[in-house]
């Protein structure tokens, strides 16, 4: 069995009096590409913020490679965070810099390289994900898709070992989400990084990961492989994978009266 890289024991976390994960539990093996889902509001986009160090939990703890998060110092969580890469749901690219300055950002700030070897690195990076001649344009002049492959670029530009994506694949066409997912599975691969991805597209996250989790109403409904989510029998998970319109998750919001008592009938 590998090594976990990812921990969460009993984890709890709450915005003031909003719960918002309750006693989560759960593992990534080094080099695995986990996939989180799960409804809006479920708290898939928090378990990234803890395992970033953003916020900790008010019980329980998050340990990434066999550290407690909790207790790291200020440049303890800035190194933590300097062997991570995020790729996040629009790309986020600079809009002031050239596609070159923000494949070189993360290079000129971690590291004391040399420009030469910096150019040399972003050329690399933009090959590995098809864009190498686009260097000198800037991010007004890309497509959606294009700009979300720079952003990859940039993302694996310290080549590190753990990558959070937040919803990859929104707002592509089906082409580029196509050539995104292509490039994730290459990248995790290439890198043999361990990665978690925030996402609610299910074709082409099955295809990628190598356990999925699922959250509902903050807790663990499922952790496993893509073979054992298709084959449970849980109308929750059901629901999400055929886009359901009812069901646990109902389509009716449950107001306290009927819409005859509110109008008078």
């Amino acid at each position: 069995m590998s090594t976990p890289f990812i921990e969460m024991k009993d984890v709890a976390f709450a915005y003031g009096e909003r719960p918002i994960l309750s006693n989560i539990n759960f593992h990534v093996e080094q080099g695995r590409f986990a996939a989180i889902m799960g409804g809006s509001g479920s708290g898939k986009t928090t378990l990234l913020r803890l395992i970033t160090g953003q916020i900790h939990p008010q019980q329980g703890e998050v340990r990434v490679n066999g550290r407690n998060l909790a207790a790291f110092s200020r440049e303890e969580l800035h190194e933590h965070r300097r062997h991570m890469g995020v790729l996040f749901q629009f790309g986020a690219l600079f809009t002031d810099l050239s596609v070159f300055d923000n494949v070189a950002f993360p290079l000129r700030e971690h590291t004391r390289l040399p420009e030469d070897m910096i150019r040399d690195l972003v050329l690399l990076k933009l090959n590995a994900v098809g864009l190498r001649g686009v260097e000198s344009l800037m991010p007004a002049e890309l497509s959606g898709g294009m700009a979300r492959r720079v952003a990859l670029a940039r993302t694996i530009a310290l080549d590190p070992e753990l990558m959070l994506y937040d919803e990859p694949f929104t707002g592509l066409d089906p082409i580029s989400l196509g050539v995104i997912a292509s490039l994730v599975r290459r990248v995790n691969k290439a890198l043999r990084a361990t990665s978690v991805m925030v996402t609610h597209d299910i074709t082409q996250s099955l295809e990628i990961a190598d356990q999925v989790i699922f959250l509902a109403h903050g807790e663990i409904l499922f952790s496993g492989s893509p073979t054992e989510m298709r084959q449970l029998d849980s109308p929750w998970i059901n629901q999400f994978i055929h886009g359901k319109a009812d069901g646990p998750v109902a389509f009716r919001y449950p107001a306290a009266t009927t819409l005859q008592q509110d109008l008078h009938l």
